[in-house]
């Protein structure tokens, strides 16, 4: 695997974000039962509703983790209680924050798969991150001929069956960033071409300049951060 294993570092309490700066953060979604009621405490009561909305406790308490985890994050940077963060919501639902923190200038993006979440946050730039726990699919072959080129689709087939779930789910996870970094849904997945073999790291095929991150938060997990832009500093914490 080519994506670095980047070292997760705890980190400091004056915590500075600088322009040419990315924060990635690790984040550990299946919490104690009383750091959870910490983390609700923070949340709005639309988030509240959203939560009690999931079928499944598991799931409702990773949302509620995640939301309220994410809260404490952007409170560091912007020097405020978790509570007090506001956000709007994009269509799709991405969460952005509210017009009365423009000033700040920071922009975030969060994933999860499983019990892990991932937030990516910069200063300026519109930025993407997606996660996947690389799990074992029957169709993968089918899936890549449906929502990926065929360059693509042609290096998936060429690799053996173990190599091809990790390369799915790279492609994926890279494709995805970019369009969550720039607004776009899923349906324009094929648009997006990702250059990249088991052995070497992805690369966007596009006109414009942006940067992407392969990144292994674990073992069996594989995650991408794209931004516009290059020159980015990449920086990794454990939250």
């Amino acid at each position: 695997m080519t994506a670095t294993h980047h070292l997760w570092l705890p980190a400091s309490t004056d915590l500075t974000l600088l322009s040419d700066e990315i924060h990635v953060w690790r984040i550990e979604l299946d919490q104690p039962e009383l750091q959870l009621q910490n983390l609700a405490a923070t949340l709005s009561s639309d988030e509240m509703a959203r939560a009690e909305r999931f079928y499944f406790q598991e799931h409702r308490q990773r949302f509620i983790a995640g939301r309220g985890i994410l809260r404490t994050i952007l409170g560091r940077y912007l020097g405020i209680q978790p509570l007090q963060v506001q956000f709007n919501y994009q269509q799709r639902g991405k969460p952005v924050l509210a017009d009365t923190f423009a000033d700040s200038g920071l922009e975030f993006n969060l994933s999860h798969s499983q019990g892990m979440g991932l937030c990516a946050v910069n200063c300026t730039h519109p930025i993407g991150v997606d996660l996947e726990y690389i799990r074992s699919m029957s169709d993968i072959e089918a899936l890549a001929k449906r929502f990926f080129l065929p360059r693509e689709y042609e290096m998936l087939r060429s690799l053996s069956p173990n190599q091809q779930q990790e390369v799915f789910f790279r492609y994926w996870t890279c494709k995805e960033a970019y369009l969550k970094a720039t607004g776009d849904g899923l349906s324009q997945l094929e648009q997006v071409e990702v250059l990249l073999t088991p052995t070497e790291p992805a690369k966007l095929q596009i006109l414009e300049d942006w940067s992407l991150f392969e990144l292994v938060p674990t073992n069996n997990y594989v995650a991408a951060v794209a931004i516009a832009n290059y020159g980015w500093n990449l920086k990794c914490w454990q939250y």
